[in-house]
């Protein structure tokens, strides 16, 4: 099974896991450290699919990282989220703000203040957005990673494409266990040990 089946598996199953169970009010933001966000509201209806066919289709380069870049490596950790990395290059907006567009996203910064879907909105380290599917964060290496250099891990992305053109760009394992490790929430120690695994 290809990294795209299992991110597939992943999604009916987090269909399966939220179908029935009631709203909590809480949101990918809330997250706690331990479970993630498969235990909000996020993860009810998540299909990041959309939002990366999106990508694909207005050429905007990013990278998946987080849980979703954990399942296309074999992770059987269930998530409710999307995060992705991104260069922050000026001459790569203008695609980001046409993905986005299509899937009538809504952004916030870091300090969860609404950002218009615009330009200016991508000279931002970090934005938070939300869509009907998928919501999470977009991130580039000028946040501040510590010692962890983001923008290798970034150049030197996997991509795995399906039968129907659909590319992805991916964090490569050992770079994903580097950035779980670096933060070290108990969710991400778990998760880092199951990638040592696989």
């Amino acid at each position: 099974m290809g990294p795209l089946d299992l991110l597939r598996q992943a999604v009916a199953s987090t269909r399966a896991v939220t179908a029935d169970r009631p709203a909590t009010g809480l949101s990918h933001d809330d997250a706690d450290d331990d479970a993630g966000t498969i235990a909000t509201d996020s993860a009810r209806n998540f299909d990041p699919f959309l939002l990366l066919r999106a990508f694909h289709s207005c050429g905007a380069s990013v990278a998946v990282i987080g849980q979703v870049a954990g399942i296309l490596h074999g992770s059987r950790e269930l998530t409710g989220d999307l995060d992705l990395l991104w260069s922050g290059s000026p001459a790569e907006a203008p695609a980001l703000v046409e993905a986005f567009s299509s899937v009538g996203a809504c952004l916030v910064d870091d300090d969860l203040r609404p950002v218009p879907l615009a330009l200016p909105a991508f000279s931002l380290p970090k934005v938070q957005f939300e869509s009907a599917q998928a919501s999470g964060d977009l991130c580039t290496p000028s946040l501040p990673w510590g010692s962890l250099p983001v923008g290798d891990f970034l150049s030197r992305a996997l991509t795995v494409s399906d039968v129907d053109g659909l590319a992805v760009h991916y964090l490569r394992r050992e770079d994903l266990i580097a950035m779980r490790c670096a933060v070290g929430r108990p969710k991400d120690l778990r998760r880092a040990a199951e990638l040592e695994r696989l």
